[in-house]
């Protein structure tokens, strides 16, 4: 995916961006995000397990591209097979015994089901969270919550903000090390060891450093005092409300499909779910259009910046 720069509204002042989903309000994004994060979470009927997970593992790959594929089908895929693995030899529930282990347990088939089922929503939850860190940045989350949360959003923005730093910074860290003979990756055991523990030395007192600084930062401009005003670059113009009206119309659709047992599925004692009749359809294939949301987004931009690039 190419980046794309803009010139209105969440990058009014022209900020380079993955997608045109993430040039949107950062209302838009944070509602689509909590959509779809929680809806994967809570909804454990297959048609919605695959539904996310085939949505999540797109989105990511359009924003990352090669990285995200590798992360994807590199540690993902594994980790889904281990824990769909795993839940058999532990949990032994179900009516539909297949055969017995030399344990004496009995493989059943709604513990694979559920195994499974567990495997692919974690997948898709993780997956959804890498697409997040991508769009969601910081700056937008404090804008969001900074005056409503000041100091709760800020420490959020900053934890989200955590394992990417740092493994930035160790990695300048281990770059220098190196340049001066100190390299970690050679040597012997103790030497290696020795080098490892010097640069986790000075990678904590970065930290620490950089957590005073950013505190005495905060604290000079006046950050969570009452009245205190805030510059913002974003607006929210007609395409965000628009965007935000669709999303909640969609989501509140599929919630209320599930109240009504348009998505119920059980696994345990026996597999067993709603039929596949027109009102469960289309729940599945509102959850489909809210999940594939911003890719059509950045499908349709494309198609809108190619038509005007062939006029020039």
């Amino acid at each position: 995916m190419t980046e794309k720069k803009t010139g209105s509204g969440a990058d009014a002042g022209g900020a380079t961006m993955k997608d045109a989903f993430s040039g949107y309000h950062p209302a838009v994004n944070f509602l689509y995000f909590t959509l779809v994060i929680l809806f994967s979470m809570f909804f454990m009927h297959p048609a919605c397990l695959a539904i996310s997970l085939t949505c999540s593992f797109i989105y990511s790959i359009s924003l990352n591209g090669k990285k995200a594929r590798r992360f994807n089908f590199l540690f993902l895929v594994p980790m889904m097979l281990v824990a769909a693995l795993l839940n058999p030899a532990f949990n032994h529930e179900g009516v539909t015994i297949l055969l017995y282990l030399k344990s004496g347990n009995p493989l059943t088939l709604e513990s694979i089901a559920y195994g499974a089922a567990a495997a692919a929503m974690l997948a898709a939850v993780i997956c959804w969270f890498s697409c997040y860190n991508a769009v969601m940045t910081s700056d937008k989350f404090v804008y969001l919550f900074g005056r409503v949360i000041p100091a709760l959003s800020l420490i959020l923005s900053m934890v989200l903000r955590f394992v990417p730093r740092f493994r930035a910074q160790i990695r300048q860290i281990a770059k220098a090390q190196k340049s001066i003979g100190r390299d970690a990756s050679s040597g012997g055991i103790l030497t290696r060891a020795r080098r490892g523990v010097t640069i986790f030395s000075i990678l904590v007192t970065w930290a620490l450093e950089n957590a005073v600084e950013t505190a005495d930062s905060m604290r000079g401009r006046g950050y969570g005092l009452p009245g205190r005003s805030a510059f913002s670059i974003y607006r929210l113009e007609g395409r965000d409300l628009r965007a935000l009206f669709f999303m909640g119309a969609m989501g509140a659709y599929v919630v209320a499909g599930n109240w009504a047992g348009g998505l119920y599925w059980r696994y345990f004692p026996g597999l067993r779910g709603v039929s596949a009749t027109f009102f469960s359809c289309s729940l599945f294939a509102a959850y489909f259009i809210l999940c594939m949301t911003p890719f059509v987004i950045d499908r349709i931009e494309d198609r809108k910046w190619k038509a005007l690039q062939s006029k020039i």
